[in-house]
């Protein structure tokens, strides 16, 4: 990656993921992951790599398969078993659900710390990967700590969703802040705080973005919502102008059993975006609320189930309540850090 020259202005970005989320020290080993579109962030962040003195193997995926992957290159996953550390820079295509799964059941066996920025763009390096993740995970944790102790969250925004999510207590609240650990690999950039819920029901406005390889598809939602209800956790309508999107949403959405089924509930912190950009990787950590449908990450909440999918929805301005504690309105959070 070293001869491709890059934008210097990706290089505070890139100095952010290795050395503040990742906190990479120059004796540890990295596998660096990429595709051809995303060739010029991964060379910023070899840059990186490469001022720390660390070791780094890097790999372009459409050297070693074709694309849309159908399993992760076994010569990525070797290199893996030797590392400390893996960042996947890569832009998602339709049905690669599979590899990447495939790349996080060797992250989550072995406790690496691994940076996922699927989709990830030149924006998102301008914007959401110079957060201050300091500060990001100084609100996480109160936003993780408050929403671990509440019966019931409800979420609404003057679009028209109205959305009540009881809580288990059996599942885990998980905090990807961007400040990533062995507990847990997190999207860069970070900045949630997610569960698997008990139960869901109400309405969501997506007007936002949805998720996986829709979101290049159909990017901004905000003149073409989808309107969507969920009864007892499980998907049961989905309405929009786009018919397009709303029919190949809902064929996703019934992949397989669970694929309906919400898994995730979550809660962005990054304190650096203010709306939509149409990337989901950036979007679902804007402060608000997103869901998820299909795989509940349950090596992590706790869920006991499964799905091979997982899609999120995003809205816009959320008003947020745990139990009878306001803590967000319009967007903005009630939360001092």
């Amino acid at each position: 990656m070293l001869p491709i020259t890059f934008d210097p202005e990706l290089t505070p970005g890139a100095r952010n993921a290795v050395r503040t989320c990742l906190r990479i020290e120059p004796e540890e080993k990295v596998t660096l992951i990429t595709d051809i579109v995303s060739e010029e962030i991964a060379a910023a962040l070899a840059s990186e790599l490469t001022l720390l003195g660390c070791t780094w193997n890097c790999f372009r995926l459409e050297d070693y398969a074709s694309r849309p992957l159908i399993g992760m290159p076994q010569e990525v996953l070797d290199d893996m078993e030797t590392s400390g550390v893996s960042i996947f820079a890569v832009v998602a295509q339709q049905h690669e659900l599979k590899s990447r799964m495939q790349m996080t059941d060797v992250v989550n066996r072995r406790k690496m710390r691994h940076a996922h920025m699927v989709n990830i763009e030149k924006r998102i390096m301008l914007e959401g990967m110079r957060a201050d993740f300091l500060k990001v995970d100084a609100l996480s944790v109160k936003v993780r700590n408050i929403a671990a102790s509440a019966k019931k969250i409800r979420a609404t925004t003057a679009a028209g969703t109205d959305i009540t999510a009881d809580m288990n207590p059996n599942y885990n609240w998980i905090k990807t802040s961007g400040i990533i650990s062995t507990a847990k690999w997190g999207n860069l950039p970070g900045g949630e705080c997610f569960t698997t819920p008990g139960e869901i029901n109400g309405t969501f406005v997506i007007d936002g973005v949805v998720g996986d390889y829709l979101c290049a598809k159909f990017g901004d939602l905000r003149d073409t919502p989808l309107t969507i209800k969920v009864e007892k956790n499980r998907l049961v309508s989905a309405e929009s102008a786009n018919q397009e999107l709303r029919d190949e949403f809902w064929a996703y959405c019934h992949t397989d059993e669970n694929s309906d089924r919400v898994g995730e509930f979550a809660i962005g912190t990054n304190l650096a975006l203010n709306d939509v950009i149409g990337n989901i990787l950036q979007d679902e950590k804007i402060p608000g609320v997103h869901i998820a449908f299909g795989n509940p990450y349950g090596a992590h909440t706790g869920a006991d189930w499964y799905s091979a999918t997982h899609i999120d929805v995003v809205g816009r301005k959320f008003n947020i309540w745990a139990d009878d504690r306001q803590i967000m309105r319009d967007g903005q959070f009630l939360i001092h850090v």
